[in-house]
């Protein structure tokens, strides 16, 4: 079975908490992939260049100079950080961008709700270039993918890196496990909520339990259910605990 992490959020940010995933994440044993963002590392290097990042529902609109910016944190910093880190302990990774090998391709997204997220690529598991991807993972590598895509026309696009960890693991039937600085998805009392249907993240989002960058978390992990992902978790950076969030439709 290949397994697709994906990390994000503080983890990225702070050098300690990075080292130590990349070291659980090195010991998984089996076919895997991880997936990252660079979020909030774009949003403080857009400040220092005096730019205001734009979030709308959990999503950046991705101006030209936005574009620039997450593709040289993406697919630049990030990735490399993580594929040296990842080989200091042993684990043999090689960092991807959707346009290396034409590994995904994207559809640059139309205005939704009168809103132009800008350069921003949507995919689906069908934009993925498995026979590729299962071509590295049988050679013993370990695929570390930055969410920077292409159009298949010579243009980058910026997608959401929960987009992508779905996507991948749908179009692999592989398990997906979304890790970032929290045990899991918290109920009011701090306390990790073991199971999450359809239902009840309607609910949690209503009452805001849920919320901000969250929101596209979740729904593109019910929506890599519905495609084919065989399972869907959300954990901290040991990849363990007492208790595990887990999703089901």
């Amino acid at each position: 079975m290949i397994q697709v992490f994906k990390i994000g959020g503080h983890l990225l940010d702070e050098e300690a908490a990075m080292k130590r995933f990349c070291e659980v994440f090195a010991a998984v044993p089996g076919s895997k992939i991880l997936v990252h963002g660079g979020g909030a590392l774009a949003s403080k290097l857009q400040e220092r260049m005096g730019e205001t990042p734009q979030m709308i529902n959990g999503r950046r609109v991705t101006d030209e100079s936005s574009l620039n910016i997450v593709t040289m944190v993406y697919a630049g910093w990030c990735n490399k950080r993580l594929v040296s880190l990842l080989q200091a302990m042993g684990c043999n990774a090689i960092g991807l961008s959707g346009c290396d090998g034409s590994l995904i391709t994207a559809s640059k997204r139309e205005p939704l709700d009168g809103v132009d997220f800008g350069f921003v690529g949507d995919v689906t598991p069908h934009s993925v270039n498995t026979a590729f991807l299962r071509s590295l993972l049988d050679d013993g590598l370990v695929p570390v993918l930055s969410p920077i895509n292409h159009d298949g026309k010579g243009k980058l696009l910026n997608t959401n890196a929960d987009t992508v960890a779905a996507s991948v693991a749908s179009a692999l039937g592989a398990s997906l496990t979304l890790v970032f600085e929290k045990e899991g998805v918290l109920d009011a009392s701090g306390r990790v909520i073991p199971l999450i249907d359809e239902a009840s993240f309607h609910q949690l989002k209503a009452d805001g339990t849920v919320s901000g960058g969250m929101l596209p978390k979740l729904g593109n992990a019910f929506e890599a259910l519905r495609s084919g992902t065989s399972a869907v978790r959300i954990c901290g950076e040991s990849l363990s605990g007492g208790t595990l969030c887990h999703l089901s439709i």
